[in-house]
């Protein structure tokens, strides 16, 4: 079954055309990476299908009845509202109908008691169809239900309390994530999901999705994701989109192939084109009428000709290359006993590092952990630490933000990287402002309608002139198009000071440090290599641990024979605890029968006439809907406790 699909849409602003001809069918269930240059009109696509722009030309078709959920980049939710009280907004609706339910009830108690038989049989009807409604939409658990989504995307129950305005951006993606998911719509368009969240929160994402029933088409610029999630690749270039059956890494694979045999096919029309027009020139080179009537025979031939235009998937790249204006000693840094903390909470204690010369390191943790706080502490814009900081001789550090606090929004881009460099010439920046893809009149753009990726571009040129030793690096790759993170990884590899960079991208972090730091539980831990090393040494060290304490746990026999005794005990209570789940769930679907039994029963003229007989009913139901929600809570904690 078609979930959706557009046929030969188009969509301009003012006079440039940023889609033509887009066709595409997408079956349910499918998963799609939708990949392209920053730019190329990806987002659009997704705010056409739904329904925030209108398009010019064309048609979109939706399976019947199907939903929409859809996922923006850069989330922010004005709201006071705690998380749990932002999350159970979705159930909105089921609230209102549980606050009618209580009403009808209070009503059809007073009917009865006032023996108005006609206004009883009508609110039994009414009561009937709401109660019916009700179960439908699973309202009896809705609350349990929201709190296990949170729980699920990894917040903890003492999170739920929490202002929304003082969550980070990766916790605010989860959570319209999580109210995405408890609306349960057929398909979902995420756009840059896996942005600003850290590692654990992407890997769970990855295995999330991969359960999910719906149709899901993804915007991402993280490689490794779209290769676990997707099996069909889009990919947007040049207005056109272009389809490719299988993953990313089928993507590239088929696109070299595809541009191999479009090239091969443009050099072969075109030296047909040749031969045609040397055999032609050379009939008119013999001036008689014979040989020139041949000639435009020929001539006539060759304009039916068709003609193979120039393959256009050759893209432009921004060129990326960090220069060091003076070379540093080789102790770059020494940081002793350095701490951090807000309060009563400890952000990191007794920090101890030596960064030398030339190396490439990479600091990962969890979002909240406080590495953009030891950047800040580092480059000396917060002060209020304890400990010791010591550069090293000629060291000229410099900032690349991922906020992009560095640019002046209200200029335009010539005059924004003008104002930090006056001394380069007008015609040398253009040049190098054409090597970061802003070409003529693009550097008379005011930097606040840029995109992500074109102020990432900036912040990046600014940080190439800087001329500087040392490079503190804040999620760099983050809104940049594949191509240019492919770039910046090259440039940072060749070059030849020393990088300090913030990253969860693993491909960036498995190409460009050396060196791994993780910053967790209040202590930097160390990893001399990429990220693939500091993944195998995790796992090393957890066998080890697991070993050091199996050979603890069987020290003696004593030992053996008390830990066998602890693990039948435990197995005992699994037993039980499982067998209370068991019989709870069927109470549960027991219940629940009863339920609607008694609905159907009030619906009948005999009962519903008889106000003794409809009350006894009525509160027979009432009492099964309070041991329903408590054994629902009940349900939800045993569950927890097994698994």
């Amino acid at each position: 079954m078609i979930a959706l699909a557009m046929n030969n849409i188009k969509k301009t602003f003012g006079i440039d055309t940023i889609l033509e001809n887009i066709s595409f069918s997408i079956n349910e269930g499918e998963r799609i990476g939708l990949v392209g240059s920053n730019g190329a009109g990806k987002t659009t696509l997704f705010k056409i299908i739904t329904g925030e722009l209108d398009y010019d030309n064309g048609e979109i078709y939706f399976g019947k009845d199907l939903t929409i959920g859809y996922l923006a980049q850069n989330t922010e939710i004005a709201t006071t509202n705690t998380l749990l009280e932002e999350v159970l907004t979705v159930f909105e609706g089921v609230m209102v109908l549980e606050k009618e339910i209580r009403i009808l009830e209070h009503e059809i108690s007073d009917a009865g008691a006032k023996e108005d038989f006609t206004l009883l049989d009508r609110l039994m009807k009414q009561y009937s169809l709401k109660t019916e409604e009700f179960t439908k939409i699973n309202g009896y658990a809705y609350n349990s239900e929201a709190k296990g989504i949170l729980i699920g995307l990894g917040f903890k129950e003492e999170d739920f309390s929490k202002e929304v305005r003082m969550l980070s951006g990766g916790e605010k993606t989860r959570l319209m994530l999580g109210k995405l998911l408890l609306k349960k719509p057929d398909i979902l368009l995420l756009d840059e999901p896996t942005n600003h969240l850290d590692t654990d929160s992407v890997q769970w994402l990855e295995s999330f999705l991969k359960q999910y029933r719906g149709t899901i088409f993804v915007i991402s610029h993280d490689r490794y994701f779209l290769d676990e999630l997707t099996n069909k690749t889009y990919e947007l270039f040049s207005r056109e989109l272009k389809i490719y059956n299988g993953n990313y890494s089928f993507y590239v694979k088929q696109r070299l192939v595809d541009e191999e045999i479009a090239l091969k096919t443009y050099e072969e029309n075109q030296s047909q084109i040749k031969r045609q027009q040397e055999v032609i020139d050379k009939l008119k080179a013999f001036g008689r009428e014979k040989q020139v009537k041949r000639a435009r025979s020929r001539e006539k031939l060759l304009d039916k000709m068709e003609k193979v235009e120039k393959p256009n998937y050759l893209k432009k790249k921004a060129k990326i290359t960090f220069n060091t204006k003076i070379k540093s000693g080789k102790d770059v840094m020494k940081i002793r006993s350095v701490s951090k903390s807000y309060g009563e909470r400890t952000l990191f204690s007794e920090v101890n590092l030596d960064i030398y010369r030339e190396e490439k390191i990479a600091l990962i943790g969890p979002n909240g952990a406080g590495k953009s706080t030891l950047f800040n502490i580092l480059l000396g814009e917060d002060k209020n630490f304890e400990g010791e900081i010591t550069f090293g001789t000629n060291v000229l550090p410099v900032y690349f933000d991922q906020d992009r606090d560095d640019l002046n929004h209200e200029v335009n881009i010539l005059d924004e990287v003008w104002s930090t460099y006056p001394h380069i010439k007008e015609a040398d920046l253009r040049s190098m402002l054409g090597a970061f893809l802003f070409f003529g009149d693009d550097v008379f753009k005011l930097v606040g309608t840029l995109s992500g990726g074109e102020k990432a571009r900036i912040s990046l040129l600014k940080l190439m002139l800087s001329d500087s030793n040392f490079l503190f690096l804040d999620e760099p790759t983050n809104h940049l198009d594949i191509e240019s993170k492919e770039v910046l990884e090259d440039a940072l590899c060749a070059y030849e000071g020393t990088v300090f960079v913030i990253s969860h991208d693993r491909y960036f972090l498995n190409k460009v440090p050396d060196k791994i730091l993780v910053l967790e539980n209040q202590e930097i831990k160390e990893y001399f290599g990429n990220y693939d090393y500091y993944m195998e040494k995790k796992a090393m060290e957890k066998a080890a641990k697991e070993f050091e304490n199996q050979t603890e746990d069987s020290s003696t026999k004593t030992q053996l024979k008390v830990q066998r005794k602890k693990d039948k005990e435990k197995e005992k209570e699994e037993r039980k605890l499982k067998k209370q789940l068991t019989d709870t769930e069927n109470r549960i679907h027991a219940i629940e029968q009863q339920i609607t039994d008694l609905d159907h029963e009030l619906c009948k003229e005999e009962v519903y006439s008889n106000p003794e007989k409809s009350m006894e009913i009525t509160d027979l139901k009432t009492a099964l809907n309070n041991e329903l929600g408590d054994l629902l809570e009940l349900w939800e904690k045993l569950l927890e406790e097994v698994n």
